[in-house]
């Protein structure tokens, strides 16, 4: 008898006497002679499952468990839940027809590649993690060579694994790649386009990005496949997760299966706390996400929902790492439960996430995984708008400029003072430090992270202008060779900092969404990675390609230990529009014994005072050469406007 996964969970917890019980039952389970189904609905609900065109009534058994056993053999055939009349295929389908209405009996041995049991997770220290966010369809949609463009397959080919093993990433973080609701997988041929934040069946590939969303064993192997393929090229997979609303609340299978058990929901008398409410049939429910609604990940079952998700990512689809979308939305308790299971798996799964939601949650600040309380849940991450906006400002501003434009634009000393001691604070990892006086740091008056490897640094996402734009926004007027030298100033203090370096996809490329702040539904024409400007721009892609080889290469930029940074990561007194740091690299055995940082943001060559020593200089002036690009002896050296200056000593 073959086990097969079609719908449910492996692990039922429910609320019993008040307390948290777990409930196990077997999966779905196929085999030529029937096949079991089994859902969590209402007690009092009449539920029946149809199949192929077969209507079997469901019987109600212990903890809300309803179960069908349907006699012959279903494979391949279709299924969907009847409960109270709302149709759907559940909420843990595995396999769905075309727009996932319908959920699909298929034995997922059959949708492995040639190789798969061999296939295995590319795990690596989480402080030498270096990600790439990318969207499918961005980033193969114009290249003229793709032969799946906008497709999982795009990931498999030659091209595509040949630039990420050149630019030397070693994570990608792909959008979400779950069956989503804003694309009509019936009309392909048409320019459809979405993030893909719409989530309507977590546990199936998205079959927009299949060759054929009509077969069900398609859009599974071919995940596998581009899985596979980055695998083999020691680049690790981590997948966007968006378990903090649906699509919708009406036509979600969370509300068809079980009405209002999954959503927060808000008394009459509470809603002037919470300006952003959905009313959904007259009754009021939290929209802490910003798209309607909100999940209570505080509930047993939605809880366990997402633990046995993400168990079944890392499981089928050998996943190496998550990124929750909103993850300010979910419960501290449901994010530690959900490391304690990725870690009964591999405690080398990475865990990130947003440290904010997008409006008033139902729950107390207090108990969300908000940034301010990473320090309660170990060994997960939050980004670092710190970092990001001291660099090139604020997120709900694009015309104001932050640190990069400090050259040009005219800002106070408290502003300036600012910006260096946010970025101060990312590049130490968004940990207590000595020097990082937090009185004065953007959003955060107290260290969030335990260690380094707590903090995403990055300084451009999907979800905002890239970097180019927001440089050019802020900056009006600015020539491109001025623009090019302020990217790549930006890039250095993100790719030197001790946190967990993260880009965007096409900043290599010296990316444009022209001047685009949301893209979510934006055509082809802006969202596309322009391939040829890796030609155009050849002093981008190389600058950024060769610091990402220094760090790599140089332990000292990705120490890994909160106690080792704090010892050992010294910033230097500079000018108000330079920010500089010493690291001692014999910490951590690094071939470069002593390092300095320099980062000028002045549109002047500037002279500065460094501690007295004979170095080599390895970047200067938009060049990084580890080999060295010339010598510098004694205590003053000049630094060139807009960009980086590092010296070692060997």
């Amino acid at each position: 008898m073959k086990k097969l996964m079609i719908a449910g969970m492996a692990v039922l917890m429910m609320a019993c006497k008040g307390e948290n019980k777990a409930f196990h039952f077997d999966e779905m389970t196929y085999s030529p002679r029937e096949t079991v189904f089994k859902l969590f609905a209402p007690a009092d609900a009449a539920c029946f499952v149809v199949v192929g065109n077969d209507s079997v009534k469901m019987t109600l058994g212990k903890d809300s468990i309803w179960t069908a056993a349907v006699k012959g053999d279903w494979k391949g055939q279709t299924y969907e839940f009847i409960v109270n009349g709302q149709a759907s295929p559940g909420v843990f389908a595995k396999a769905v027809s075309v727009n996932g209405q319908k959920g699909v009996v298929v034995d997922l041995k059959d949708t492995n590649p040639e190789g798969w049991e061999t296939d295995g997770h590319v795990f690596r220290p989480y402080n030498d993690l270096i990600v790439y966010e990318m969207h499918h369809r961005d980033f193969s949609i114009a290249r003229e060579d793709a032969k799946y463009p906008g497709k999982f397959m795009a990931l498999t080919e030659p091209w595509a694994i040949d630039h990420l093993k050149e630019l030397g990433v070693n994570a990608i973080h792909i959008l979400p790649s779950y069956d989503y609701g804003s694309v009509d997988e019936t009309r392909l041929n048409e320019p459809q386009y979405n993030w893909g934040y719409d989530p309507v069946n977590y546990n199936v590939p998205e079959g927009g990005y299949s060759t054929d969303p009509y077969a069900p064993e398609v859009r599974i192997r071919e995940f596998k496949q581009m899985v596979q393929a980055l695998h083999k090229a020691g680049i690790a997979v981590i997948l966007d997760v968006v378990y903090n609303h649906t699509y919708d609340i009406e036509h979600s299978n969370f509300q068809k299966t079980y009405p209002d058990y999954y959503y927060r929901k808000i008394q009459p008398q509470d809603s002037t706390v919470n300006s952003q409410l959905s009313t959904v049939n007259s009754q009021l429910y939290s929209n802490g996400s910003g798209c309607g609604n909100e999940t209570a990940s505080e509930k047993p079952m939605m809880r366990t929902f997402m633990i046995e998700s993400v168990k079944y990512w890392v499981n089928e689809y050998h996943i190496d790492g998550f990124r929750f979308d909103l993850m300010g939305c979910h419960d501290i308790e449901t994010m530690n439960a959900i490391r304690k299971a990725a870690d009964e798996i591999d405690p080398a799964i990475f865990i990130y996430g947003e440290g904010w939601s997008a409006g008033q949650c139902a729950l107390p600040t207090e108990e969300l995984g908000v940034k301010a309380n990473i320090t309660r849940m170990p060994r997960i991450a939050a980004f670092s708008d710190e970092i990001r906006d001291a660099l090139r400002g604020p997120f709900d501003d694009d015309a104001k400029a932050g640190w990069l434009g400090s050259g040009i634009r005219i800002f106070g000393s408290s502003d300036l003072a600012g910006f260096k001691e946010s970025m101060k604070f990312g590049i130490a990892g968004a940990i207590a430090h000595p020097q990082v006086d937090m009185t004065k740091v953007n959003y955060s008056k107290a260290p969030w992270a335990n260690e380094p490897s707590q903090m995403m640094s990055y300084v451009s996402c999907h979800d905002d202008m890239c970097l180019f734009d927001r440089l050019k926004a802020s900056l009006p007027g600015v020539s491109i060779d001025e623009l090019i030298r302020l990217d790549l100033l930006a890039q250095t203090a993100v790719f030197t900092s001790q946190g967990v370096p993260f880009m965007l996809s096409g900043e290599e490329l010296l990316r444009t969404k022209q001047g685009v702040h949301n893209s979510f539904e934006s055509p082809d024409s802006i969202n596309h990675l322009d391939w040829s400007n890796k030609m155009k721009y050849p002093q981008v892609f190389t600058y950024y390609k060769n610091l990402i080889t220094m760090r790599k290469n140089h332990q000292a930029f990705h120490m890994g230990s909160a106690d080792l940074v704090r010892e050992n990561l010294e910033f230097l007194d500079m000018p108000e529009k330079i920010v500089a740091y010493r690291v001692n690299g014999t910490a951590v055995n690094d071939s470069w014994r002593n390092i300095i940082v320099i980062l000028n943001a002045s549109r002047a060559d500037t002279e500065i005072t460094i501690p007295e020593g004979n170095y080599t200089i390895v970047c200067c002036d938009g060049v990084i050469n580890e080999n060295g690009l010339g010598t510098v002896e004694g205590s003053k050296t000049i630094v060139d406007a807009q960009s980086a200056l590092i010296l070692v000593n060997h």
